[in-house]
């Protein structure tokens, strides 16, 4: 932000040097980057009136100038320039005047001829070529004909100004105009603040409602509109006073109008756009989404590709402006227009902010909208805007203004406690005084028991509680004031969280049974979920849907691993990948309500897949394909490895698992996991060519066990003994369901229990099938009988028996 001193003074009284003044503003949280002198390097120039003019008598591009600049006398000066004529009135560099380029002027003699001096260019004098009309930036600098003769070229000019260039963090945004700017060294400086004149004649009678209408139809990117009508517009240029201050501030006068338009938004920080009224259609404007591909034809004569995320101010017939960013050309002031509609608005910042970067086109505007204006004092702006054209003679106003306000801006109030604010800074300032400097600040205050309430003004919307509150008493207290302390800094043991202990326990066992690590999205295709054969009403199908996702396949966040997992298989076997066994371990999430209104349940899941060959292709190995044997290996190896032991492998009902070969995982009471082969209809909805075996697993049910301590066992000292039984039992009895019933009534002597054979046919009923186990004992303080045994054997028959009607086979 460039702010002009002299224009600052015009609203705040400055008793310090420009120095002195970037100082103290730095030290407020404005921090000003430099400080630069308009006219530094120039001296002795002054404005001189060309009294006559002839050719050089030696040369066919010279002029010999008689030049009157205030003396007295009459001074020759010759120049090459092709556009002076007699009595234009020019910057003249004398004998002993000094120029930015730290040329000091000589008597010169030109084919023959004495030159006393120079006639100026804008550049000569130091002036940036992109602040002129293109007229004013070859050839000699034309002064308007009423400028007095012999002044100092800097006071004409404005180059005797001084300039701040201030760099604004983001949250500033009532800093980017003077009046902003002016408010906040009045309260540094501690002097008088005084806003600009806004009172309006309206003199040309009528009213504004019945002469234009407004509709704003996207309320969530507009929050207020409003219009004023001025008749009888005089085009023509600005008072030479508002372009200095134009041009002070990086900005380049074209006419009246329009330098009215960017002097309000420089002062007030509200931008302005001026449409010409009779070329408005049905004169209204509307404020609305952009269709797809409509176009427009903006200010800069280029034609822009509009899309349906872009505000655009439309007539009742067609797009006449882009909203917050730039104007369109059909509608533009121009020096036949004699009516002129002058807009005032509030657009939403991320909008202008996204408009600009797809188009490729930032403005003054936009960059203020982005930051964010005043909602509240909209209306100062159309009245400045007015007042400044009538002063200058160039418009009648018509009384009223248009405008829709939907909702209606409330400001901040926030609760504060001054011994929390204390704490806070870690200084001790006195309620006093906090409120004496809230107030400097335009701040409301009251006190209300122990505490202060405190109401932001209108355009401070950046402070919205107690923290903000704290900051700006803080920094206008001074941080110099604010002692330094050296942090409390307690020594502690530096570790990962007990979740990713047991996360690299997973993958470093996994990896050690020769399974691949794999990182996939976090996002799927909601599609995915179709491809699993998932029913409607599965929790998992309640997704989180992603704003701006990064492509049209990864649209939602994933409830589950799974499709990601069996994408990955099915890439790599569609790229002749002969076995493929992979994993990872990574969060899902579920969200708690829809639509989203707190942060979702994300939950640490290991998924792996196994595919293909069992080994790698060599004479030594087999040939076989991994089977649902390899699965259920790495399954207990796991949980072994995580000391995990008192849990079930249960009958799955996984829509996307074979339901012959597939088992869940339940482990004390809950299901925490799933695996078994593929459903052939969801392998081939991914597409796999060959069998795959898929384990989904929650890991924070395992963590508790996981980090037990593991406790030493003596090997026993007496020798064990085993016995095989088999019995016949009902199809239906599962293995799980039949070892339990043995290890619940064996007691403490049996120490391990296997199946090794299971049969069915001609020697086993219909219906029923045989199972062996073997039955191993051991007793840490004995060696045990055949008594013993025998009596263990009995009684878990016995109960087999009356569990299932199972008998002995021979």
């Amino acid at each position: 932000m460039l702010a002009s001193i002299d224009w600052l003074k015009k609203y705040v009284d400055i008793n310090v040097t420009p120095e002195e003044l970037a100082e103290k503003l730095t030290r407020v949280g404005l921090e000003v980057e430099s400080v630069n002198y308009l006219g530094a390097g120039l001296e002795g120039v002054v404005t001189g009136k060309v009294t006559q003019i002839e050719r050089h008598p030696n040369s066919d591009h010279l002029w010999i100038c008689m030049m009157d600049y205030g003396s007295g006398e009459i001074v020759q000066i010759l120049t090459g320039a092709q556009n002076v004529h007699q009595d234009d009135i020019v910057p003249v560099a004398v004998v002993g005047s000094q120029l930015p380029s730290g040329m000091k002027l000589k008597k010169a003699k030109m084919r023959g001829l004495d030159s006393f001096g120079m006639l100026c260019s804008a550049e000569e004098l130091g002036i940036d070529a992109k602040l002129l009309l293109p007229e004013q930036r070859n050839g000699i600098f034309i002064l308007p004909p009423d400028t007095p003769i012999g002044v100092d070229i800097k006071k004409v000019l404005g180059l005797d100004d001084v300039v701040l260039d201030i760099d604004l963090t983001a949250n500033r945004g009532d800093c980017t105009n003077i009046i902003g700017l002016a408010r906040e060294a009045a309260a540094v400086l501690g002097t008088e603040f005084r806003m600009p004149d806004m009172s309006v004649q309206e003199t040309a009678g009528g009213n504004a409602a019945e002469m234009a209408k407004v509709d704003v139809q996207a309320a969530d990117l507009c929050s207020r509109f409003a219009v004023r009508i001025l008749k009888n517009i005089k085009i023509g240029q600005s008072p030479e006073w508002m372009q200095k201050h134009l041009r002070a501030c990086g900005m380049r006068p074209i006419s009246n109008v329009v330098d009215v338009t960017n002097y309000v938004m420089l002062e007030l920080g509200q931008p302005m756009h001026a449409y010409d009224y009779d070329r408005v259609s049905g004169h209204t404007l509307i404020v609305r989404r952009a269709a797809e591909g409509e176009k427009l034809v903006t200010l800069d004569n280029q034609e822009r590709s509009l899309d349906s995320s872009m505000i655009t101010i439309a007539d009742t017939e067609h797009a006449v402006g882009l909203g917050g960013v730039m104007g369109g050309l059909e509608t533009e002031v121009t020096a036949d227009t004699v009516n002129v509609m002058l807009e005032a608005a509030t657009f939403n910042g991320p909008s202008i902010r996204r408009t600009s970067k797809a188009l490729g086109l930032r403005s003054e505007a936009s960059g203020r909208f982005e930051r964010g204006v005043d909602t509240v004092l909209t209306h100062n702006a159309l009245n400045r805007a007015a007042h400044l054209l009538e002063q200058m003679g160039a418009c009648e106003t018509v009384c009223g203004i248009v405008e829709a306000y939907p909702t209606e801006a409330q400001p901040a109030v926030v609760k504060v406690n001054p011994s929390a604010i204390n704490t806070r800074i870690g200084v001790e300032i006195e309620t006093g005084e906090m409120i004496s400097i809230l107030q400097k600040l335009q701040f409301e205050v009251h006190e209300e028991g122990e505490d202060l309430v405190v109401t932001a003004p209108s355009w401070r919307y950046d402070v919205t509680c107690d923290a903000d509150i704290s900051e700006e008493i803080a920094r206008m207290h001074s941080y110099d004031k604010i002692a330094s302390h050296m942090p409390a800094l307690p020594l502690v043991q530096g570790r990962q969280d007990v979740i990713e202990d047991v996360r690299d326990s997973v993958e470093d066992y996994l990896a050690s049974v020769g399974l691949s690590e794999v990182m996939t999205y976090s996002f799927i295709h909601p599609g995915a979920f179709d491809k699993l054969e998932l029913p409607a009403d599965d929790e998992r199908r309640r997704f989180i849907e992603v704003m701006n996702p990064i492509s049209d396949e990864f649209k939602v966040m994933r409830t589950t691993l799974v499709p990601s997992i069996l994408s990955t298989v099915a890439y790599n076997l569609a790229r002749q990948s002969e076995s493929v066994k992979i994993f990872e371990v990574g969060r899902t999430y579920l969200p708690k309500a829809l639509p989203l209104t707190e942060f979702p349940v994300e939950k640490r899941v290991l998924c792996a897949a196994m595919s293909g060959k069992r080994n790698v292709l060599n004479w030594t190995e087999g040939k076989d394909n991994v089977d649902f044997y390899d699965m259920k290996g790495v399954v207990e190896g796991l949980l072994s490895k995580l000391q995990v032991t008192d849990y079930k492998l249960i009958l799955a009902t996984q829509p996307y698992l074979h339901p012959g070969k597939s088992c869940a995982i339940e482990y004390q009471g809950e299901l925490i996991g799933y695996f078994g082969e593929v459903h052939p209809t969801v392998a081939a909805n991914f597409e796999l060519s060959s069998e795959t075996y898929v384990l989904e697993l929650a890991i924070e049910p395992l963590v508790a066990a996981a980090v037990k301590v593991p406790k030493y066992k003596h090997l026993p000292k007496f020798p064990g003994t085993s016995r095989d039984i088999a019995v016949v039992v009902p199809l239906e009895v599962s293995m799980r369901e039949l070892e339990g019933v043995i290890r619940a009534n064996a007691g403490e002597l049996l120490t391990d229990a296997k199946v090794f054979d299971v049969y069915t046919g001609k020697q086993v009923a219909d219906g029923c099938k045989s199972m062996a186990f073997n039955l191993t004992f051991q007793a840490g303080d004995r060696t045990l009988t055949d008594t013993e045994i025998d009596t263990v054997i009995k009684n878990v028959v016995d109960k087999v028996g009356e569990e299932y009607k199972a008998k002995l086979r021979a």
